[in-house]
């Protein structure tokens, strides 16, 4: 029987295809979204049976009108994982504006964008999961990322904020904060510098893929009901607060 119907954001590459897949084990149908990369998407549809929809979540309308297609060809929404990031790194005396405002409307904005495409809907069911994507770099900050990190840190508002307005409509509204995760993006870094982050980490490791889409599928669970508002931490104990 399924669970419903889940969107994944950035759903068909790295942690995001993982929490796809786990999603689909879980019983869930999965509308997973990408932007760029149709390849990924087509062997994120082979791998795992979900459904990959290509649209900008960084514009509001292709937002309003990728939701409405996913909710007409697969039916309601039960969760969204706002999955979706970009990097654009440099330091702000250098950076540009289109630096800025890329990261931020792809990471930051994103999460209005899509909340807002399904959030009437599940007020009007009485029930939603929501589940943002932060980062250790929004919490702890990150030389060189400005952008990233004010966005990363924005999305802990937003989950807090929306978790406070949506809880009465049986909504909950959660933030998973990742560490350095073992990914295609991670393993494009020079060894030197993958090593020296290794070193870090208190359990001596970066992350896998599966140990985020783990606690999203927790979060996306009944046994969750009580969790709102709350930012769950996943860095191996390099950051801790």
């Amino acid at each position: 029987m399924s669970k419903g119907v889940a969107i994944v954001t950035g759903g068909t590459r790295g942690i995001g295809l993982e929490i796809t897949r786990g999603l689909m084990e879980e019983g869930y149908q999965v509308a997973a979204v990408y932007h760029g990369n149709d390849d990924a998407a087509k062997a994120c549809e082979q791998q795992t049976n979900a459904r990959a929809f290509k649209f900008d979540v960084a514009k509001f309308s292709d937002c309003q009108e990728g939701c409405a297609k996913i909710e007409a060809e697969m039916g309601p929404v039960s969760l969204l994982v706002n999955n979706a990031g970009i990097t654009k790194d440099g330091v702000l005396h250098k950076m540009t504006e289109d630096q800025w405002h890329a990261v931020v409307e792809t990471n930051l904005t994103s999460c209005f964008s899509m909340s807002r495409a399904v959030i009437n809907g599940m007020r009007e069911r009485g029930f939603g999961r929501i589940v943002n994507i932060s980062s250790i770099n929004g919490q702890k900050g990150q030389f060189g990322q400005t952008n990233y990190s004010a966005a990363k840190a924005g999305i802990l508002g937003f989950t807090k904020a929306l978790a406070l307005e949506s809880a009465a409509k049986g909504i909950t509204v959660n933030a998973i904060c990742p560490g350095y995760i073992a990914t295609d993006m991670t393993s494009a870094m020079k060894q030197d510098v993958l090593d020296s982050i290794v070193r870090q980490i208190p359990v001596a490791r970066m992350g896998t893929p599966k140990e985020i889409a783990d606690i999203v599928i927790f979060l996306a669970s009944d046994k969750a009901g009580f969790i709102n508002g709350a930012t769950i931490t996943a860095n191996g104990g390099q950051y801790l607060i």
